[in-house]
């Protein structure tokens, strides 16, 4: 093998170089040292997890309604990708299970009421919505993230509850709250194995980046009026079998014990699957002293700093939906705080509210939001955006942060914990014809790599890069910039589905 890899290396060079010869192409075939590493030769760091969250519970983003037409929910759906590609972001968190029900093919639930307007109706003609959105969102260079939630069985904007629920299918699993939504215990085993094995069933049949839970654990006692979770049964099941906590402790472990097998069981099939958390953005009042508000600690029994802590998630994303100026939940203040609880450090990637209007303030709040976080998470930074919808609503705030932050694209950071071996180098041939500078490239490893990161320069200006997705093979340069500066210089990496950059290949153009 190793002999026929150095024959084809041998041939490709000596056509590329009769090409060059005969059309007279001026060759730069002289490579640097490659050197290793985030930093090291590579011109600057690009890394930056840029989000948006595509809620489907009550329509709220995607599909516009129940029972669209397919050929219009996929071009809605492509609507949302084009405008994630266009504005330089790099990932997208899809809600799929948003009622115990399915966004996708399953065996273990029920077509989603807002897909078809209909529980358990599949869409016809037939298609798979995630296995769309993730081929489609792919083919952008945008990771794709499952966003589940672990716990709600009916949500009060879906119409009736049809004999494909849970609720109906396996009512001893379900509680009904004062609001007509429907909650499955998580006090029951038998409520933490189907929604483990909901979870497991995407990570094993989809080609996901990422799974993600959102806030709900625990009911907000809001939805009951109030009134404490009832709960009574699988209490009194768990002090018969002997338990020692207390009614909160209990339910928190309950929370902590799901987390945990969820992080460990994705880690079994495919440690590249992120998974991640965002949780309500305070964790108890006073934590810092001065922030004041919601206990979800007490109210969600969500030990939010504990899976921080404990490391049992790849990225946490606080939602930190409060303004830069908020007297009692100052989102740096609340972010600083988050950061300092990051021991293991994963990646804290908070989410904020960017729906404050279409004007000038809103657009201004959230950019320095994105600054802050950017000064505070010097290591890993990025921002998850609560939602789609004002992003593509507000011309305002999207020609901001296309123009500002956003203004290049950018990888999503590195999880070295997952994965730290970079993939190999590329195999990069630069040569110039007729004005253009043409890179092509070729890789032992194709089917490992995910993206390529170009990066260029020319005379008396600073480093530039691209990024292209894993199909690409070839990029032309203008051999003269706008103001009549020769491109010096193309350097290139290739990264893994973990987010490593290869050893960085430099080559001379003139």
């Amino acid at each position: 093998m190793a002999y026929n890899k150095k024959l084809y290396r041998y041939i490709y060079r000596s056509v590329l170089l009769y090409l060059l010869l005969v059309t007279g192409c001026k060759s730069a075939l002289n490579t640097t040292s490659p050197v290793s590493g985030r930093g090291g030769e590579i011109p600057y760091n690009i890394e930056e997890f840029r989000a948006a969250w595509v809620a489907t519970v009550a329509n709220i983003n995607w599909p516009g309604k129940p029972g669209l037409p397919v050929n219009v929910q996929r071009e809605e759906a492509i609507k949302i990708l084009d405008f994630l590609e266009s504005h330089n972001f790099n990932a997208v968190v899809l809600q799929v299970r948003p009622q115990a029900d399915a966004l996708y093919r399953s065996e273990l639930e029920p077509w989603s009421y807002y897909l078809t307007g209909e529980q358990g109706v599949p869409p016809a003609p037939f298609y798979d919505p995630l296995e769309f959105w993730i081929e489609e969102a792919h083919k952008r260079g945008l990771e794709l993230h499952a966003w589940l939630n672990p716990y709600r069985a009916h949500h009060t904007e879906s119409k009736g509850i049809s004999e494909k629920s849970v609720v109906k299918t396996r009512p001893g699993l379900v509680i009904k709250l004062a609001n007509g939504m429907w909650w499955m215990d998580p006090g029951l085993e038998e409520t933490r194995e189907h929604s483990l094995a909901v979870i497991m069933d995407i990570v094993n049949r989809y080609d996901i980046d990422g799974i993600h839970f959102d806030d709900y654990f625990y009911p907000y006692d809001s939805y009951n009026n109030g009134k404490d979770f009832p709960d009574d049964k699988s209490w009194q099941q768990y002090k018969d079998s002997g338990g020692k906590l207390s009614r909160g402790d209990w339910r928190r472990d309950n929370v902590n014990s799901f987390i945990k097998k969820v992080y460990r069981e994705i880690k079994k099939e495919k440690p590249y699957v992120k998974f991640g958390l965002s949780p309500f953005g305070i964790w108890r009042p006073g934590y810092p002293e001065s922030v004041t508000g919601y206990d979800q600690y007490e109210k969600l029994y969500a030990d939010a700093r504990l899976w921080l802590n404990e490391g049992w998630i790849d990225y946490f994303s606080p939602q930190l939906y409060w303004k830069i100026s908020q007297i009692g939940q100052s989102f740096p203040e609340l972010l600083r705080w988050w950061a300092k609880e990051n021991t293991r450090g994963r990646h804290l990637w908070p989410g904020i509210k960017i729906d404050r209007g279409g004007g000038r303030d809103n657009a201004t709040e959230v950019v320095n939001q994105i600054m802050i976080t950017r000064g505070i998470l010097q290591e890993s930074k990025g921002t998850v955006h609560w939602s789609i919808g004002p992003l593509m609503k507000y011309d305002t705030l999207s020609k901001k942060l296309v123009e500002g932050p956003y203004r290049n694209k950018a990888l999503v950071p590195a999880s070295p914990w997952l994965d730290s071996e970079p993939p190999k180098p590329p195999e990069l041939n630069v040569f110039r014809k007729k004005g253009k500078v043409y890179a092509t490239w070729t890789h032992p490893g194709r089917a490992g790599i995910f993206k390529w990161v170009l990066y260029y320069q020319y005379r008396d200006e600073k480093w530039k890069h691209t990024i292209l997705t894993k199909e690409h093979s070839t990029q032309v340069f203008d051999h003269l910039s706008d103001e009549g500066n020769p491109l010096l210089f193309v350097g290139m990496t290739a990264v893994d589905r973990s987010g490593n950059q290869s050893v960085f290949i430099k080559m001379k153009t003139d």
